[in-house]
């Protein structure tokens, strides 16, 4: 007797595919992931330029600081004390490359100008400073120069002012009154204020008064600076046009103490 094995065969009705509504929620709810995914990728990428942003924003302003600090502390210095003195520094023209800053008067280490009225984060101030180098001393100018490599005693003049040029709004320097040199893009404003003492019951250094450059009273106040207050405004690379927050700028300061001039002196 001869068996036959059996095959079992499904209904042509059975061996049926996804239907339409199956595949529709299908890649609805890929839709769905791969949009989340997205906007992970999109968040990600965002806080990586913002902090981008902000360590960019960061150094510039350090490096900003630093270069003006520099420039500040070294005003008024003469090369050799047993020769000089500020009073070797006379009456000098405009130092910068704008026409409002004012003339250095005789034994001034610093002349500037300031609008009137202007607030911290509008204000165009420029910073103008003058101080002697010597072979083996001076600072690193603004452009550069080592000012420690000189061959003999030279005073130099160092500006800052902010202006408006093709690269956006920049910091820019100038020394001896030569073509300004861009230090960082994105400043705003700078507000210079200039710590005096017009209290002279005691025979000190010690700073009673910060005014601005249209306050100074000549030559008193001109010819005893001993600190210098700087305010930078920066635009916020984080700001985004039509919002409250974070706000379009951010505002930095120092302080700066002039070490011709810092500490009690009788």
């Amino acid at each position: 007797m001869s068996t036959h094995a059996k095959t079992s065969m499904r209904p042509a009705r059975d061996a049926r595919g996804f239907t339409l509504v199956e595949l529709m929620v299908t890649v609805a709810i890929a839709l769905f992931l791969l949009g989340g995914l997205l906007t992970i990728v999109q968040t990600v990428r965002r806080a990586s330029l913002s902090q981008q942003g902000l360590a960019q924003l960061q150094d510039e302003q350090r490096f900003a600081l630093t270069v003006i600090t520099d420039a500040v502390q070294s005003g008024g210095y003469f090369a050799n004390p047993l020769t000089d003195t500020i009073g070797n520094f006379g009456a000098a023209p405009n130092p910068a490359p704008t026409t409002a800053t004012a003339a250095f008067l005789a034994g001034s280490a610093f002349t500037g100008f300031h609008t009137v009225g202007a607030a911290d984060t509008a204000a165009q101030d420029t910073l103008a400073t003058r101080f002697m180098v010597s072979p083996g001393h001076g600072p690193i100018l603004c452009d550069g120069t080592d000012s420690s490599q000189v061959g003999a005693p030279v005073t130099y003049t160092i500006a800052f002012f902010v202006a408006a040029t093709a690269a956006g709004n920049q910091l820019l320097c100038s020394v001896n009154g030569g073509a300004p040199v861009a230090l960082i893009t994105g400043v705003t404003a700078m507000a210079v204020y200039y710590g005096v003492k017009r209290d002279l019951t005691f025979a000190d250094y010690n700073v009673d008064t910060y005014v601005t450059w249209d306050q100074m009273l000549a030559p008193g106040d001109m010819q005893s600076v001993s600190a210098v207050r700087v305010v930078l405004t920066f635009a916020n690379p984080l700001f985004v046009p039509g919002q409250v927050n974070p706000p379009a700028t951010i505002t930095m300061e120092r302080v700066i103490e002039v070490m011709a001039r810092a500490g009690l002196h009788t």
